[in-house]
């Protein structure tokens, strides 16, 4: 039972919404180099963060959106869950398996990604608790927490599905065809996290503490990240990550600025928030529908 406030409820975008389907895709690395930016191993491995914290961390949504599913009374936010459930599993999957063609080409993530499997699975897991309030507590708490994390999955997949700068820089199609599908598919299902959490909880302190946490985590473990990275880079002599470097970056628009971050902060706390009024659905459909991974052409 949602206990926010009468007459607060934030008001969705109504042409936002869209039946959900996962779609089968697959990606051939093959000719894929280990710097699929060309000469910029910075871009490439900001970027190449995702495929360590995905994995582990979209197999978790679906775990504990399993255990949300029975609560759900409202018949249509309980369709789109289960085709939540049905992308997310696939986006792990497809980010899963680029792990093998980096280890391939000397870069081996297994050291970082057995961090981030204990992170989701025994820090953030089901843990031993009475049955009860406290286990309906830890439950609310991972709902709020998604779609905390689901505020900026889906401000990623906008600005993927908008950075012409990587098509400029020559950045290699078969990566950028799973950044932009996976980023597509997460505009496209943007409200649904938001709405469990509403279905299930509501309150506004736990949407603000929830946040707090989230994005402090998502910026730690990406430096992290990015760091082990460049650290590890077999074609580096000295690679260091920088925030010069990132600043940089963002203004040659080859990833997000820091004041686009900054500004995406008020907007998930506004009272009035809602995930549909931010992206569009019609510009994900459109990059779906040319996608040659979600076409089959891959």
């Amino acid at each position: 039972m949602s206990n926010t406030r009468p007459g607060a409820r934030p008001a969705p975008v109504a042409s936002e919404h869209i039946a959900l389907k996962a779609r089968k895709v697959s990606f051939d690395w093959a000719d894929t180099p280990l710097h699929w930016v060309p000469d910029d191993p910075f871009t490439t491995h900001m970027i190449n963060v995702l495929h360590l914290l995905l994995p582990a961390g979209e197999r978790w949504f679906v775990h504990v959106y399993k255990q949300v599913l029975p609560l759900i009374r409202d018949e249509r936010l309980r369709e789109d869950v289960i085709g939540f459930i049905g992308q997310e599993a696939m986006h792990s999957q497809a980010h899963d398996d680029v792990l093998p063609h980096l280890k391939a080409q000397g870069l081996d993530p297994t050291p970082y990604t057995a961090q981030v499997d204990w992170l989701f699975e025994k820090l953030l897991g089901d843990r031993t608790l009475p049955p009860g309030r406290p286990s309906q507590w830890w439950l609310r708490e991972r709902v709020a927490t998604i779609a905390a994390i689901e505020h900026y999955t889906a401000f990623l997949g906008d600005w993927v599905l908008n950075a012409e700068a990587l098509d400029r820089r020559g950045a290699d199609p078969v990566m950028l065809d799973l950044l932009r599908w996976h980023g597509a598919e997460e505009v496209e299902h943007r409200s649904v996290a938001f709405e469990v959490f509403l279905h299930v909880d509501g309150g506004y302190r736990r949407r603000a503490r929830t946040w707090a946490t989230a994005f402090s985590a998502l910026v730690f473990l990406w430096q992290r990240g990015v760091r082990f990275f460049m650290e590890n880079d077999p074609l580096l002599v000295d690679g260091r990550a920088t925030f010069r470097a990132y600043q940089q970056r963002g203004r040659q628009g080859l990833l997000p600025t820091a004041c686009a971050v900054a500004r995406s902060v008020p907007s998930y706390l506004s009272r009035t928030y809602h995930p549909s009024q931010e992206g569009s659905t019609a510009q994900a459909v459109a990059y779906l529908a040319a996608s040659p991974a979600a076409n089959g052409a891959r």
